[in-house]
């Protein structure tokens, strides 16, 4: 199983001025069975940048391309719709109605908004087969609306919890925007409640973003006996931060004794892209 990890495209006034077609043909070269992007698609989370980043993901060549959403794409009580509209549109999961929950705006007041939903949060699992294997990928909403910190609520998490103990797999996939081990100016304030989510499903691969920045961590438990591996992804394709190379991740042989990790970095010069790909080693 190959899989290919982009991350933070911020269509909108912090998208790159590079060809998006040449990187389009880039990303397609590469033979991978599941994509997945770990948020920020847009930059304000208007309904054109949604709709010009939905343009550009769909014209990636793999039959599983997996999104979820970030900070920057839950900046308006839309976002929620727009993301299943342009982006990814997979059968949430939600809490409990009797339950209390206590992440902000998770539930917008019917009474003064005209939104389809009220419910904000975009969780999901998503099982594809490949290889003769079930692969389920998790998706968790780690964004609170109108902010760039990080939060997730428990009962939701239960809710996963439940879904996941009902179904058969082979191998499980986090993917969350912020980061649950490193630190940033916006970080994830319950990260904690994470870490143990995925102890306690025994999650040995997660997959973030939001920082802008390679990251490739391992985190060993020496007492409970468990370790997992976070991937964090830089931009694809951002202007924000001009001292950033953007880039993506190439994971190759995923789930055998001999996994490789390349990456990719893309520089723009005089109007042309052009792409540097380094060999990162085994897992």
């Amino acid at each position: 199983m190959n899989i290919l990890h982009i991350s933070d495209l911020h269509f909108g006034p912090r998208h790159w001025e590079g060809d998006d077609n040449a990187l389009l043909k880039k990303i397609n070269s590469y033979d991978a069975d599941i994509v997945i992007n770990t948020g920020d698609s847009t930059t304000d989370g208007m309904e054109d940048e949604y709709a010009d980043a939905g343009r550009f993901l769909k014209a990636i060549e793999c039959q599983n391309v997996i999104s979820i959403i970030g900070n920057h794409d839950k900046r308006n009580m839309r976002s929620h719709e727009l993301f299943k509209k342009y982006i990814f549109d997979p059968e949430l999961i939600y809490p409990s109605e009797m339950t209390q929950t206590t992440k902000k705006n998770l539930f917008l007041n019917r009474e003064i908004t005209k939104v389809r939903e009220n419910f904000t949060d975009l969780n999901f699992i998503k099982a594809i087969p490949v290889n003769g294997k079930s692969v389920l990928i998790i998706g968790i909403d780690s964004n609170e609306l109108y902010t760039d910190v990080g939060f997730v609520e428990e009962e939701v998490l239960h809710a996963i919890s439940d879904k996941i103990n009902q179904m058969e797999y082979d191998e499980l996939l986090l993917l969350i925007h912020h980061s649950i081990l490193g630190t940033d100016e916006e970080p994830l304030k319950n990260s904690r409640r994470i870490i143990d989510f995925v102890w306690k499903h025994k999650i040995e691969n997660v997959f973030c973003g939001h920082t802008h920045e390679l990251d490739l961590r391992r985190s060993v438990d020496l007492y409970h006996g468990h370790t997992f591996t976070q991937f964090m992804c830089g931009s694809l394709s951002s202007s924000n931060h001009p001292y950033d190379d953007n880039m993506f991740l190439y994971y190759e042989n995923w789930g055998t004794d001999n996994p490789l990790v390349h990456l990719v970095r893309i520089f723009t010069q005089e109007g042309k892209v052009h792409f540097d790909t380094e060999y990162i080693g085994h897992l």
